[in-house]
């Protein structure tokens, strides 16, 4: 990191479009790390865990809520530390790899989590190192899009690469589902005997990850570094962020405009899709099979929205795209907590449609900020994306988790995870007022 402030408009040669190989190959680190997200967090073991063998259903699904916000404050503290260093070593490739094979082992490891009280904190114990650990990937992962696309078609390349991992979801669930899942007795001889379906299914994702991202790690390489490293301590990377945000809003503050807006909107993203399962399980009784039809469809739609998107962001610019994709999420959340009682095409019409919009706020986030880094400076940006976002990620869990207490208090129903959607729209809508006022010209932060 140096102390120069960052140009608000950086001048740079277009460099040529990469191959499509190489931009597949990037893509596929999505379509490999997907089973976490979708498989893992979402549809699969987050239901499980929250289940009724682990406990009493509001008991389990506030300790997820809390597990996930004390996984994000951890991803806060240790960001800028590893951020900086990948950033000033050039090993963001190598870096990118041993935390994709941790999260391939993390996700095996899910396994031992047998349905039982006992076990519910083990499983979010595992659950949250492995969310800490994809968040910190993740900023790697998105700091590479520089090396495969130029600033005139980012938004198509990064609407794919989030498509892509919508797809590698569908797949990886239809998988688990016909193959473990649904049948009485699945691959292998697995049953749903002890939980042993859904703990089968974590070591396929393990191995799903470690396979799927193979093209990633054969096409991309570090960039190499001749000047020496030097070490830098936690006090002094704080430091060293502080100046950044500094620097930042001296030469662009709608960047740090950006940041805050995307922090608080991404947060809302993530509870929409983290607790999505949740939601349909409790509140709308899917039941785990349902869950499973319901967020292979839903990744179907994710992913062609998103795609599709990813050219409209081009078109008319990444702002446009996520304050369309805000209006209807927090409009359709509202629709599903004031229609809950009215069963489960509800949650297929409207929970759907919510899906279509989640993906393209994402990725036009992701290309919104990609047009405007400086050369050299992806994963340090992207560092503290990923460090303004998690900063504040306990706010989408801990609104749930309090919209669901509220209920409970207010109605005195037993089951309220349904008021755990006024939360996740609550803070939707203020990253949606925060991003307004932020100015895009030229697609560029003025």
């Amino acid at each position: 990191m140096t102390n120069a402030p960052y140009p608000a408009s950086p001048v740079r040669p277009v460099p040529p479009p990469s191959p499509r190989r190489k931009v597949v190959s990037w893509a596929m680190w999505d379509w490999g790390t997907q089973p976490l997200n979708t498989v893992i967090i979402t549809f699969v073991f987050s239901v499980y865990i929250t289940g009724k063998a682990f406990g009493p259903e509001n008991v389990t699904a506030q300790a997820l809520a809390l597990s996930t916000g004390i996984a994000g404050l951890i991803v806060a503290l240790i960001a800028p530390v590893l951020g900086q260093r990948s950033d000033r070593t050039g090993r963001t490739v190598s870096n990118l790899r041993w935390q994709t094979w941790l999260i391939a082992a993390l996700a095996a490891s899910l396994f031992f989590v047998r349905p039982d009280p006992a076990f519910l904190w083990l499983g979010l114990g595992i659950l949250g190192v492995a969310s800490i650990i994809g968040e910190i990937a993740n900023v790697n992962y998105y700091s590479l899009i520089e090396e495969v696309s130029t600033k005139d078609n980012v938004g198509r390349v990064s609407g794919f690469g989030w498509g892509m991992g919508y797809l590698g979801g569908i797949v990886a669930l239809l998988v688990l589902y016909f193959g473990f899942i649904s049948p009485e007795v699945g691959l292998f001889g697995v049953t749903d005997a002890d939980g042993l379906d859904i703990r089968a299914s974590m070591i396929v994702c393990g191995i799903w990850i470690l396979l799927f991202t193979i093209p990633t790690f054969l096409a991309l390489k570090d960039r190499p570094r001749t000047a020496p490293v030097e070490s830098v301590g936690i006090v002094e990377s704080y430091r060293l962020l502080g100046r950044s945000i500094k620097n930042l809003w001296r030469s662009s503050p709608h960047t740090v405009f950006f940041l805050a807006a995307s922090a608080l909107f991404r947060d809302g993203l993530s509870g929409v899709f983290a607790f999505g399962a949740v939601l349909a399980s409790l509140t709308f009784g899917f039941s785990p099979g349902d869950v499973i039809i319901f967020g292979a469809v839903a990744n179907v739609v994710a992913g062609i929205s998103t795609i599709l998107f990813g050219y409209v962001d081009d078109w008319i610019g990444p702002k446009k795209v996520i304050l369309i994709s805000l209006v209807a999420l927090v409009l359709l959340g509202l629709g599903v907590f004031f229609l809950h009682d009215r069963g489960q095409i509800v949650f297929w019409t409207l929970g759907m449609a919510m899906t279509a919009f989640v993906g393209p706020a994402q990725s036009a986030s992701r290309s919104f900020l990609a047009r405007v880094i400086p050369d050299g400076k992806a994963g340090e940006i992207f560092g503290l994306y990923a460090t303004t976002g998690r900063a504040i990620s306990f706010l989408a869990p801990a609104a749930f988790g309090l919209a669901v207490g509220l209920g409970a208090a207010i109605t005195g129903e037993e089951n309220t995870a349904y008021w755990g959607i006024l939360g996740i729209v609550l803070i939707l809508l203020a990253g949606l007022l925060v991003l307004i006022p932020v100015k895009e010209q030229g697609h560029n932060f003025t």
